[in-house]
């Protein structure tokens, strides 16, 4: 009550802490943030944020993150810097880049960055460069799951939503939801659960959203196919899926059921308990209750799904079993979201929409081209980095702009990666925090967080299309800029200044929202604008619009078999690691968002380092004690921490958290805590779907002396 009595100014913003941007309202007095909490106006969020976000006032006032631009003055990640003034550190990556460009080819720069709200502008500035090479983290995290649902539906993931709210059954694999935070997903899955819904969980881990499961499965890692061709088994043999569903929306079923129905044949529940770890009759129970519960029941399709080299055809198994169960475009099930267009409304802009020289040269990570064929060429393959770098395939790689994007941990064997980057003319971080890639860097470009900048304007997809914005709350505590001023100042030097006709955010607002119908003030009172109120839903009896060439759900996919890949793959049997081998299993704590918030002191404070989940039987065997340090060790690196000896998770598998193990000095809270998995992950990846294999990696582990 104090905060609401106080003379405190009320901003609507977007929070940054995560990927996820969940809309928030911020009290500012004095020009300091005094309370974050989410936006009370939206459902499903209604004033709650999690952790990370409320972790957002430590991020504004951190000492431990680049105040200025910086300059390198001694060998590269030696820490030895000087500070300059944002003209002289533009002035010096402009004319390296010029150099370069001269000499290499404009191919020669990429750009690398977790997807944001300005990534239309940077994707814009490549184009203007004249680069194909702007990637993002999307295939680290989800690329298979995306090239899965446009093999089937033609969508991309991002497009497709799930109505939490109103499920019955949800069957999760590996989908940590509750520790992997979407606050509006998790509060409308609660309420499913306290209405009577039921959730599966399958993991060779026991987390913390398996405690909230009604079903919990340990599953061998890596055989979550098995499962998937035996439960395909026991719902086609025994007639359950969705005749009706089937008869409209499946292309070709009088021949494409019959034909899945002999693919499965051999794979029986008992087929499946004796390489799954999982009884048959468990198997068989689960088909008949989720059947019995259609089609308000979700498979869940994953959001990292990025864990073995045939991704691809497990993420297109469980959207399958979706289809089965005619849970597309089912209340309780998933859905396609709808934007401004479905509400009679223009898109927004964006400037990539501009006419830019014409680029042939291919990718610099063959994305689209000859070694990811299918894989989305808008979001690239940056687990090719190191080798293109290296092997100059397909021609030289000379700089690399890193728009808060982490290679030295998001990429599998960081050890080739910090070779690949001595060999780079030019290393350029725009970032938030003393990341290994800024501490490694020549040129560290800081940006200002998300409360002390506005930027481009977001448009939410879904059953109601929206749009939201982040406003500025404060004035930047450092000398930081946007990133969207930092490019447009860089671009300007380069020349290609006129691909950039703004001069403030409001600029940039006012251009996005030209012809949708909507004004500026509009935002005002609620911080997002709802452009239909009513909830769009297709018509599951004529109006569902699969973009694909039949217009249809198609099993024998156009997109793959075109490329040379079979649209389902006999099934290869996992081998159990010899002893004293495990399978490196990696994911997420609630307190932590990927590599970015280790230093943070709040979210420190919760969880300071990350362990080595072992399982109790094989520890004792080992001689490894529970809290004792041990080493883990792969083909390509070695990685010390402390063991959790836990009866949680199966004797095949061991787990660490992903983002720790920091070298930078400066980021005193998280210095050396814990171990970096991408030191020992090997770098593997699924062809097919296009994301690396993070869960392939077979470690030793061994007690340190």
């Amino acid at each position: 009550t104090n905060k609401e009595n106080s003379m405190a100014e009320e901003i609507y913003s977007i929070c940054f802490m995560c990927t996820v941007r969940c809309p928030i309202r911020v009290l500012v007095e004095n020009d300091e943030v005094i309370w974050i909490e989410g936006n009370p106006h939206v459902p499903g969020i209604e004033g709650a944020l999690c952790a990370k976000g409320s972790a957002g006032i430590a991020l504004l006032n951190d000492t431990e993150r680049p105040q200025s631009p910086m300059i390198r003055t001694g060998a590269r990640g030696e820490g030895q810097w000087r500070q300059a003034s944002w003209d002289e550190a533009l002035d010096y990556v402009a004319e390296k880049l010029k150099t370069i460009i001269a000499q290499h080819g404009p191919q020669s720069v990429v750009l690398g960055e977790r997807t944001n709200l300005n990534t239309h502008i940077s994707k814009t500035f490549m184009k203007a460069l004249g680069s194909p090479n702007h990637f993002t983290h999307d295939a680290l995290c989800k690329g298979s799951v995306n090239t899965a649902f446009r093999t089937l539906t033609g969508y991309t993931d991002p497009q497709i939503g799930i109505d939490y709210a109103n499920t019955k059954h949800s069957i999760m694999y590996g989908r940590n939801i509750f520790e992997s935070l979407e606050i509006k997903a998790i509060n409308k899955l609660l309420t499913a659960l306290d209405k009577g819904a039921k959730m599966t969980y399958i993991d060779p881990r026991f987390s913390v959203t398996a405690s909230k499961a009604d079903r919990y499965w340990m599953i061998r890692p890596g055989t979550d196919l098995a499962l998937n061709y035996a439960l395909m088994h026991v719902i086609l043999n025994e007639e359950l899926y969705d005749k009706a569903f089937a008869v409209r929306w499946i292309k070709d079923q009088r021949q494409e059921l019959p034909a899945l129905r002999k693919f499965v044949e051999p794979y029986t529940p008992a087929w499946a308990e004796a390489e799954t770890g999982i009884p048959a009759q468990e198997i068989v129970d689960l088909a008949r209750e989720v059947a019995a519960d259609k089609p308000s029941v979700v498979f869940h399709y994953g959001y990292r799904g990025a864990h073995h080299p045939n991704e691809i055809y497990l993420r297109r198994s469980i959207i399958i079993l979706n289809a089965l169960m005619g849970s597309l475009e089912a209340h309780g099930g998933l859905f396609f979201k709808k934007g401004p267009k479905a509400a009679g409304r223009e898109e927004i802009h964006k400037y990539i929409e501009q006419d830019f020289p014409k680029i042939s040269v291919p990718r610099f990570d063959g994305s689209g081209g000859a070694k990811f064929p299918i894989a989305d060429s808008s979001h690239g393959n940056p687990q090719m980095l190191a080798h293109a770098v290296e092997h100059e395939d397909p021609y030289p790689i000379k700089a690399l702009i890193a728009n808060r994007f982490e290679p030295l941990q998001s990429i599998p064997d960081s050890g080739e990666v910090r070779r690949a980057l001595n060999k780079l003319d030019l290393i350029v971080a725009i970032d938030v925090n003393y990341s290994e890639i800024a501490w490694y860097a020549d040129v560290i470009l800081p940006e200002s967080t998300y409360l002390e900048r506005a930027d481009s304007i977001q448009p939410v997809s879904g059953l109601k299309p929206q749009l939201f914005i982040r406003k500025q709350a404060v004035t930047p505590r450092y000398d930081t800029k946007p990133g969207w001023w930092i490019l447009k100042e860089l671009a300007k030097r380069l020349d290609i200044g006129q691909y950039f006709p703004y001069e403030t955010i409001e600029d940039i607002w006012r251009f996005q929202l030209q012809k949708v119908g909507v004004k500026l003030e509009d935002f005002d009172r609620e911080g997002f604008v709802t452009l239909l109120e009513d909830a769009i839903w297709w018509d599951r009896e004529k109006g569902i619009h699969f973009k694909t060439p039949s217009g249809k759900f198609e099993f024998s996919s156009y997109l793959m078999e075109n490329a040379g890949f079979p649209s389902f793959v006999p099934y290869t049997p996992v081998e159990a690691p010899s002893q004293g081998y495990f399978r490196l299993m990696v994911g997420r704590a609630a307190a932590h968002t990927h590599v970015s918030t280790q230093n943070n002191i709040y979210l420190n404070e919760l969880v300071p380092e990350n362990e080595l989940w072992i399982n109790t039987n094989v520890a004792a065997d080992l001689g490894i004690k529970d809290g004792a340090q041990v080493e883990v060790a792969s083909k390509v690196g070695i990685a010390r921490l402390k063991a959790k000896v836990t009866d949680f998770i199966h004797p095949e598998a061991v787990f660490m958290l992903h983002g720790f193990g920091k070298t930078v000095p400066v980021q005193s809270r998280c210095y050396h805590k814990g171990a970096s998995d991408a030191l020992v992950q090997e770098n593997i990846s699924d062809t097919a779907g296009g994301s690396p294999a993070f869960d392939e990696t077979l470690v030793q582990v061994r007690p340190v002396a």
